[in-house]
């Protein structure tokens, strides 16, 4: 064994153990001493993943590629432009990284999660299939592809590979939230086995509670299936107990959280009617579907993405990044107050054509793209000025529905957008200031937006849909109303629900916790 490999094997024993101080030093050496190495470059880049400094990590994979072009190497190229929300980048890394140029398991897993990541859950199967041909007692790998196939709709699939990591891992936390996420998705009424059965489900997750205490993240994720599991005994009081305890050690970020969103929103109201340049971007292409997370906004997107002129493009962060770009703040978050105030000032122009160059790839073929991110509802006033033609529809729910749902619902818990979500009256408070911006905004510019009430929406589907296709300038398509069969995969908390016809089963669910909500009332009424 050369010195090169030496030093490469050292590096690499260190990575396994996350001491990523001695894995660079290691990789440094091997460049300082035989030169470029396209491996050493590479691993320096699986470094800057693991210590999330994801741009840096792209520079030194292309510096890898500039001495040598691997597959391996753009399979975590793939990950780092997934981890961005850059799909297009993403896409062209997976095509120089094919399922038969690649041999390890891990290397088939990380491309098949990048493409799950941006919502290309067909395209990851075989990766996923592959990896596990040779892993398959893998319970991280069972997991992956599990989450995978229930964001695409194949429940049944899911529901065995969540049930085989458990098997192989029976601590594994993720993978019994998400068992208990797809409530009774996948399961055939003859043959419910012994693991899914509710009452066998709640010894398993009550053992396992008892000692993830002292783990945020495990607490959280245990205490978000034990309450779908009382949920689905009718225990109601028990299963909002459970949310409470679960979500507890985090409420000191949801409070951080709300302070920065209302002062975001205040610096919003505050410059609603500023004057600046009238953007030049004229595309009719963009629909952003808006609102607070649990509000119908996902029905919405399958409502609309069902027309035959309209292509589905998810949920994007790419507004936000295009104003993040060419607003050039130096902070670390996307979203924050000083990100909009210089957004104001800015070439709007410019951020509505960075908007739609990175998502044109989307559209295939059609006249328009459905953009579905929640939270730009926090950009409307934004978009209205960078891309003038863009219709922006804003759901509007039920407080306490919208904020039940909410609080019951475990978000990515990596992503700053859903912080607030770990205290029910810090949800209750940002409800009422995006209640009041959306009102604020629809009064002053009403033909930008159509706010859709969705009890209305579930109640009188055919008479609302036909009224948001008319705002949107889209011709009447029944096949709209029929959300049921639209196949398109979903990556979002209504993934099942969604796959359902139009229905008004969720309006009101508030009420059955109802004995635990006064703080929330308080704060709404």
């Amino acid at each position: 064994m050369n010195l090169g490999e030496t030093l490469l094997n050292k590096a690499l024993a260190c990575l396994a153990n996350r001491d990523y101080k001695h894995a660079h030093q290691y990789c440094v050496q091997v460049i300082q001493q035989l030169g470029p190495h396209a491996h050493a470059y590479f691993l320096l880049g699986i470094i800057h993943i693991e210590i999330g400094q994801i741009d840096k990590a792209i520079a030194l994979f292309d510096t890898s590629n500039d001495i040598e072009k691997r597959p391996l190497t753009f399979a975590y190229m793939a990950k780092c432009y997934a981890l961005k929300g850059d799909m297009q980048q993403a896409l062209d890394c997976v095509e120089m990284a094919p399922v038969d140029s690649l041999s390890r398991a891990l290397d088939l897993d990380t491309v098949g999660v990048s493409l799950s990541r941006v919502g290309l859950h067909d395209k990851a199967k075989p990766y996923f299939d592959k990896a596990l041909r040779l892993e398959p007692d893998n319970p991280q790998y069972n997991y992956n592809y599990a989450v995978s196939s229930k964001f695409a709709g194949t429940f049944k699939l899911a529901r065995r590979h969540f049930e085989k990591a458990i098997s192989l891992a029976p601590d594994f936390y993720q993978a019994h939230f998400a068992l208990s996420d797809l409530g009774t998705s996948g399961i055939d009424d003859h043959c419910m086995s012994e693991n899914t059965a509710p009452q066998k489900r709640l010894q398993q997750l009550t053992a396992l509670a008892a000692n993830v205490e002292n783990n945020p993240d495990a607490r959280l994720h245990i205490g978000h299936a034990l309450a779908k599991e009382y949920d689905t005994l009718g225990e109601y009081e028990r299963a909002f107990k459970s949310l409470q305890h679960a979500k507890a050690p985090h409420r000191e970020r949801s409070v951080a959280a709300l302070k920065d969103y209302q002062s975001i929103l205040e610096t919003l109201k505050q410059n609603l009617h500023i004057q600046t340049a009238k953007s030049t971007q004229t595309s009719t292409a963009p629909i952003f579907v808006v609102g607070m997370p649990r509000s119908g906004t996902t029905l919405v997107e399958r409502i609309l993405s069902h027309h035959s002129d309209v292509a589905s493009g998810g949920e994007l962060q790419d507004f936000g990044v295009a104003v993040k770009q060419i607003a050039g703040t130096d902070s670390q978050l996307v979203l924050d107050k000083p990100t909009i105030e210089k957004a104001y000032r800015s070439n709007l122009s410019a951020i509505g054509e960075r908007y739609l160059k990175r998502t044109a790839f989307l559209r295939q073929g059609h006249k328009h793209l459905v953009d579905k991110l929640p939270f730009n509802f926090f950009y409307v006033d934004l978009i209205r000025r960078a891309l003038p033609n863009a219709k922006i529809i804003c759901l509007q729910r039920n407080a306490m529905d919208t904020c039940v749902g909410n609080f019951r619902q475990l978000f990515s818990i990596n992503s700053p957008y859903y912080a607030y979500a770990y205290d029910l009256e810090v949800v209750g408070q940002l409800y009422l200031g995006f209640n009041e911006w959306i009102n604020h905004f629809a009064d002053a510019y009403p033909e930008s937006i159509h706010v859709q009430c969705y009890e209305e929406l579930a109640k009188n589907p055919e008479q609302e849909v036909k009224k948001m296709l008319a705002f949107c300038a889209l011709p009447w398509e029944a096949q709209c109303l029929q959300v049921q069969d639209n196949t398109l995969p979903v990556s979002t908390a209504s993934k099942v629900q969604v796959r359902e016809p139009i229905n008004t089963k969720s309006i009101g669910r508030w009420k059955r916790y109802d004995s635990q909500l006064d703080k929330l009332k308080a704060i709404i009424e």
